[in-house]
């Protein structure tokens, strides 16, 4: 698999490219090394060299793809990779022409992300007991979650050096280590300033000092404890969708638009790299977009 192609000496230049100019997380990387060697086996397997390959042979491999059972978001992520490493060949002059160029995507189920209704984010902000230790914390995480829409592995890396509270800003390392500016809400910075009121209280373990949100030994809290704080929330709060940590991003991206946002601004706030990716929220909701069609339409004003 991964090995059986690792000793291949355009393969480790494109996994240098991915981490020194892509700058992608060894996890992504990974994932694009995993793609690549079942291309690499369905091309061993066929004795065809992956210089000269053809558009029907990767339409023969997707094709193997389907007959396996690989659900059509996984194949299209595949696809992805497989583009990625045919274009780095061709700007690499190892090939004249990307054969991959025309390979077509599978096609997507439209995929509706669980979103909670503003009334369903008061009742989670009401469960949270301020009285207890974590509870100031746990306010933070979920004003934060939901005020700037951030991704979990943001959150947990959120850092006191970039946080502009003077300006309402934070600065926020997404994916590829792409930073980006996020407006702070005023209940984000109301509820962190108490929860550093808190934080200054701990003992804070050694690298740990510039995190924004700690456990109580004084480290970094991590992605998993976050899916548990959301999890105890929802469960006190009577909520009986199935949620996580990202569907408070999901919820803010979609109040953002039904309040008139523009998508590009929801775009960058998001951190997303293609429009497309944000499209998906105008798909979310159709009740509030019959509403108001329904209110604003001249014609249904008429007698």
């Amino acid at each position: 698999m991964v090995d059986g192609i690792a000793h291949i000496p355009v393969v480790k230049r494109y996994r240098a490219y991915l981490r020194l100019e892509k700058s992608l997380s060894e996890n992504t990387i990974e994932a694009y090394m995993r793609d690549l060697s079942l291309l690499f086996d369905f091309f061993d397997a066929r004795k065809l060299d992956f210089l000269e390959a053809s558009l029907s042979d990767f339409q023969q491999f997707l094709l193997e793809l389907n007959n396996l059972g690989l659900q059509a978001r996984s194949q299209a992520r595949v696809v992805s990779g497989i583009r990625s490493f045919y274009r780095f060949l061709l700007y690499n002059d190892e090939l004249n022409v990307d054969p991959t160029e025309l390979l077509e995507q599978p096609q997507l189920p439209l995929y509706l992300p669980e979103v909670l209704s503003v009334e369903e984010i008061e009742a989670i902000v009401q469960a949270v007991d301020l009285s207890k230790p974590e509870g100031h914390r746990n306010m933070a995480i979920i004003e934060t979650l939901y005020g700037s829409g951030l991704r979990v592995s943001e959150l947990v890396n959120l850092k006191l050096s970039n946080m502009c509270s003077e300006k309402s800003f934070m600065k926020v390392e997404g994916k590829g280590s792409k930073q980006r500016l996020v407006p702070l809400s005023e209940p984000s910075k109301r509820a962190i300033q108490f929860w550093l009121r808190d934080r200054n209280l701990l003992t804070v373990q050694k690298g740990n000092e510039d995190f924004v949100f700690l456990n109580r030994r004084g480290t970094k809290l991590t992605r998993e404890m976050i899916f548990v704080i959301v999890k105890q929330l929802a469960a006190a709060a009577s909520i009986t969708k199935t949620i996580s940590p990202h569907t408070f991003r999901h919820s803010f991206a979609t109040h953002l638009l039904e309040g008139g946002a523009n998508l590009r601004a929801i775009q960058q706030m998001l951190g997303h790299e293609s429009i497309l990716t944000t499209e998906i929220y105008t798909h979310i909701d159709m009740d509030f977009l019959r509403t108001e069609v329904l209110d604003k339409h001249p014609r249904n004003h008429t007698n």
